[in-house]
């Protein structure tokens, strides 16, 4: 690291002055941890700093999307909230939703949950204790840098596309009064999951080299805020001016992070669209589709090796799953609907694999349909969401269809099959749980069926197809919109998996001739898929362009382009063009 002239006990002061700042309940385990004190310490003696490959351990491991996933977890486990603020009942990001944050990103998968599911219990655990913080870090609420040398708030500008400096000293009354304003800033306008936010640094002139810091800055008065991007200085802020404070910040943010250009188009017919699902909520004769179910089973060879016969699978069909389906979705309205409970799930479950075992594809779409209608129970949402895949229904019918429509013969994909595994899918979407496995788990197979299925010779099989992307693509799109609003946070994009489904769903609208309802889902889909789309301008933008998207969206609405006449509904062509010249180069 190298040599040093300070003396030990000048060293020992410091280290003295250190102990205010290098405190338990400050550790963050990015943002503020023993490698901070290292650095410190060697900028201190030394005037350098610690190797890169340590120092950026925290910014390569946030870099992949494990980390990214990681981030809010962690931030949980360390970050407490401001004085006097309610406690919060748990934290930014609970134990299931963490342990299904990212494993799919990770070359071992099991490892991966099992590490979330650690951390996030962790954070649960830390986000509910109760215990008094140290006196001497009470100011403390949020990953703010506490910054000693000249060293170290290189690294800190160097590790930051946007930044913020706040010089301050211990006697001075204004900067304690500023101070609160600064921690609120920095909790809501940090380093977010996706790595968004800007970095806040505090510098104690009276702490270190602290006046030599800020004499390197010229700072002359306290409180002094400088703002930086990219290491470079842009502006400064003397005194203690809450909404000026706030409004730099937000300025240097913009500057770093430019909204998406989507979000200054004019989109109305785009906006008007509603992102809830579309479901498939018709309720068949349940026994006249049990009946043909057991058709099915009694025409066909049972394999001794299934655990059940075909008499107990029928009759845990009409026993228990019959009954149940007749009491959620009664012909006439009831004021109290009974939801499943988990044995009748497991069970009928069982008796799901082992029917996909033995039937043919083409005797399977009654069971598929009872399963359909199942979904629209909340209950059955959120346990098919946390089932094992082996018995997970939805994962039996999805690998079913992909198989099937791999096949190069047409017939060995019966289109009854394919039709409801297509609206069984639609209908996954009534439970938002579900909703986001399907989405963050499950998004390449959804794909693998629909995409295909968007250009079936069925009219019937592309209206579900269509109504599938679009309940895709309205998830993703409500995500993006709540981000770009300052919610959500964990939108997961896949520029490769948007790519895929733009293509399909241009090539789709350009074959479609017959259904104006199939080419307004189409349509919308596209809008969720493109708009705010980060990957819009680097990706989408010149894919559009190849395929000739906006002219073959104008075709729909010649003569010809679907139906004699074109689309005729008014909204349907408003909303057309808007897709064709606003958000089609």
């Amino acid at each position: 690291m190298g040599e040093t002239a300070i003396d030990e006990e000048t060293f020992g002061e410091y280290l003295a002055e250190m102990k205010e700042h290098y405190t338990a309940d400050k550790y963050h385990l990015l943002e503020f941890n023993c490698n901070s004190f290292t650095n410190d310490v060697v900028g201190f003696l030394t005037g350098g700093s610690i190797p890169d490959f340590i120092k950026d351990l925290p910014t390569d491991f946030l870099s992949t999307p494990f980390g990214a996933a990681l981030r809010p977890t962690i931030d949980a486990m360390y970050r407490r909230p401001p004085p006097n603020a309610p406690t919060p009942s748990s934290p930014a990001v609970t134990p299931a939703a963490a342990a299904t944050a990212a494993p799919e990103a990770t070359p071992n998968p099991q490892l991966a949950a099992q590490l979330l599911q650690a951390v996030a219990s962790r954070a649960a655990a830390s986000t509910a204790s109760t215990a008094a913080p140290n006196t001497a870090t009470q100011s403390l609420t949020a990953p703010i840098h506490a910054i000693t040398n000249p060293a170290s708030f290189n690294t800190f500008l160097k590790n930051h596309r946007a930044s913020v400096a706040f010089f301050t000293s211990a006697t001075c009354g204004p900067c304690r009064m500023i101070e609160p304003v600064f921690e609120r800033l920095a909790e809501e306008k940090g380093i977010k999951a996706d790595g968004r936010g800007a970095g806040f640094a505090k510098i104690d002139i009276d702490v270190g080299l602290g006046n030599s810091l800020a004499s390197q800055w010229n700072v002359r008065a306290m409180p002094t805020f400088m703002f930086f991007l990219d290491g470079e200085k842009l502006d400064e802020l003397k005194g203690a001016d809450a909404n000026d404070l706030r409004t730099q910040v937000d300025l240097l943010l913009f500057q770093a992070f430019p909204p998406h250009p989507h979000t200054s188009l004019s989109l109305p017919a785009v906006q008007a669209l509603s992102l809830n699902p579309i479901l498939f909520t018709q309720v068949p004769a349940i026994d006249t589709v049990l009946a043909k179910l057991s058709s099915f089973i009694d025409s066909t060879t049972w394999p001794s090796s299934t655990p059940h016969t075909p008499t107990q699978v029928k009759q845990i069909l009409t026993g228990t799953v019959a009954p149940y389906l007749k009491a959620r979705f009664p012909a006439s309205p009831s004021a109290k609907l009974p939801s499943a409970t988990t044995a009748i799930l497991i069970s009928w479950s069982h008796v799901t694999l082992a029917l996909s075992s033995t039937l043919p594809v083409a005797s399977l779409f009654p069971l598929v349909d009872l399963w359909r209608l199942a979904l629209l129970d909340p209950a059955v949402g959120t346990w098919v969401a946390s089932s094992p895949v082996a018995s997970n229904p939805l994962s039996i019918f999805v690998n079913k269809a992909t198989t099937t429509l791999q096949q190069s013969d047409p017939s060995s994909n019966p289109r009854n099959f394919l039709l409801t595994t297509l609206r069984l899918l639609s209908n996954a979407f009534a439970t938002p749980v579900l909703a986001q496995t399907l989405f963050t788990s499950a998004r390449a197979a959804v794909a693998a069926v629909v995409i295909p299925s968007l250009l079936h010779t069925d009219g019937l099989v592309r209206t579900a197809a269509a109504s599938l992307t679009f309940n895709v693509s309205a998830y993703l799109q409500k995500g993006r919109v709540e981000k770009v609003r300052g919610g959500a946070e964990n939108v997961q994009e896949d520029e490769d998996w948007e790519v895929e489904m733009v293509s399909a769903v241009v090539e789709a609208l350009d074959r479609e001739v017959t259904s104006e309802e199939v080419v307004h889902r189409l349509t919308a889909s596209l809008a969720c898929l493109l708009r705010v789309s980060p990957a819009y301008g680097n990706q989408l933008s010149p894919l559009l362009e190849v395929l000739q998207a906006r002219d073959v969206l104008k075709r729909k609405l010649a003569k010809g382009g679907c139906g004699e006449e074109g689309v005729t509904k008014k909204d349907v062509r408003k909303l057309i063009e808007e897709v064709a010249n606003k958000l089609c180069p």
